[in-house]
């Protein structure tokens, strides 16, 4: 049995595939964030959230995480519509406070349990990217400390600054630790989403049908069968609920949050369950339960937006080793790689679960940033799958060879090689990561594995 150092914890990402022994500072306030930064030495910290990054990128083997919980004031400006908002408050804890405001985040990912430091260092996105663009497209500016103990206040609109805005957004924590962000709102006039969802027998007619009618569908996101012949879906779309199209009783409290209580995972899902032939059945019965053609079905923003935070740790249901959630992008002209994708897994007998298609729109000007026009697919594999590695990394090279690239913050096993040929602006942001960085003292395993320094 392996014991930890004094003062050390286990930690993980949430696919439970890579693990670390970290020392975990908590700084009570911006001086001694500063201080500590300043003591560090080269390769010895890194900020981490609620560690929802599905791989090693908020880990540290050996040395020290950061933890902003000291920094969470939530201030709301109505007057321009922004938030001021600590680098170690939760979407969760922002939602609760601009909703019943009637304002909402302009971008949420698939979970609300992520720092807001988090969203800009991993630059999230959500089921709107192809109307709204990423996170980061909605910063007004951004407070760090560098790896010189230096406070950066940075603007996307301040030349002199811009540069290092884009390189701290979508940086993965690298270029120092994001204390505060300032962020622009949209305003709501409900808390309800109006959502229509529709069923496909073959995934050539459910992305035509994404790319024809994207415009009218503020949200945007399929879920596919991926162990069907012809990769059948299920596509919801969705727009905020106006109060004048709300239900006589929704419209007493129009902007309520209510309140939803954490489900235990279901006992009988372990990882005997979820092999290909449960997959299978579990696929099907979820494709003939939803809807085949329902329109302007009202949900609450908890349930259309983030399902999975209802289930206590559902990442635990894949077993002992974990899982992978595998995420690439490909542009546009090569979408046919998403069928070879999924061709090439259900040949391997890679029971995949929880495969989700969104389209992307254009990319913004951060230099490590995932989301480019074209389309993403993610999907969920045990890790306990044979010879799992070498099949996506021969995915992985399928995927280069087609512009596409694979998301830094699902990331467990692409190579240092495809990673450099697929982030093509990559050496822009190493060189702005010296300057806020010279001694590199901000790393973590995923920079480590990646061969970034």
């Amino acid at each position: 049995m392996k014991y930890l150092k004094k003062g050390f914890s286990l930690v993980s990402g949430w696919g439970l595939n890579k693990w670390a022994e970290v020392n975990t500072s908590t700084p009570k306030n911006l001086d001694e964030l500063v201080n500590l930064i300043k003591e560090s030495n080269s390769g010895s910290i890194l900020a981490r959230g609620l560690g929802r990054s599905y791989g090693d990128a908020a880990n540290l083997d050996g040395q020290t995480v950061i933890n902003l919980d000291n920094f969470k004031k939530i201030e709301f400006d109505p007057s321009n519509s922004t938030l001021t908002v600590g680098g170690g408050a939760t979407l969760k804890e922002i939602i609760k406070e601009i909703v019943p405001k009637g304002f909402f985040l302009p971008v949420v990912p698939g979970t609300s349990n992520i720092t807001i430091g988090g969203a800009v260092a991993s630059d999230v996105h959500g089921k709107n990217h192809y109307q709204d663009g990423s996170f980061g497209n909605h910063v007004k500016k951004v407070s760090l400390v560098d790896g010189n103990g230096y406070i950066q206040e940075l603007s996307p609109s301040i030349e002199n600054q811009k540069e290092k805005f884009w390189a701290t957004v979508g940086g993965m924590g690298l270029t120092g630790v994001i204390y505060e962000v300032k962020v622009n709102l949209i305003s709501i006039s409900s808390s309800l989403i109006s959502v229509d969802t529709r069923r496909f027998n073959h995934i050539e007619d459910l992305i035509m049908e994404m790319e024809k009618n994207a415009k009218d569908y503020k949200y945007s996101v399929a879920w596919i069968d991926s162990l069907h012949k012809k990769f059948r879906g299920v596509l919801t779309r969705g727009n905020h609920l106006k109060f004048e199209n709300l239900k006589i009783n929704e419209q007493e409290n129009p902007l309520v949050i209510k309140s939803t209580k954490e489900r235990s995972k279901p006992k009988f899902l372990t990882k005997i369950f979820l092999n290909k032939f449960t997959v299978k059945v579990f696929n099907t019965l979820w494709f003939y339960k939803s809807p085949r053609n329902e329109i302007g079905k009202h949900e609450s923003i908890s349930t259309f937006f983030h399902p999975l935070d209802k289930i206590k740790d559902w990442n635990k249901i894949y077993g002992s080793k974990g899982f992978i959630q595998y995420q690439f992008f490909v542009p546009s002209d090569s979408k046919e790689k998403i069928k070879f994708v999924l061709d090439y897994l259900k040949q391997n007998d890679v029971p995949c679960f929880l495969t989700v298609l969104k389209k992307f729109g254009k990319r913004n000007s951060s230099y490590l940033s995932f989301p480019d026009e074209g389309w993403t697919l993610t999907t969920d594999i045990p890790n306990s799958i044979p010879r799992i590695d070498k099949i996506l990394n021969i995915l992985d090279k399928e995927i280069a060879k087609s512009g596409g690239k694979i998301y830094l913050t699902k990331d467990s096993i692409q190579s240092a090689d495809i990673f450099k040929k697929t982030y093509r602006f990559f050496n822009y942001w190493k060189k702005i990561k010296k300057e806020l960085d010279p001694e590199l003292k901000f790393i973590s395993d995923i920079s480590i594995r990646l061969e970034m320094f």
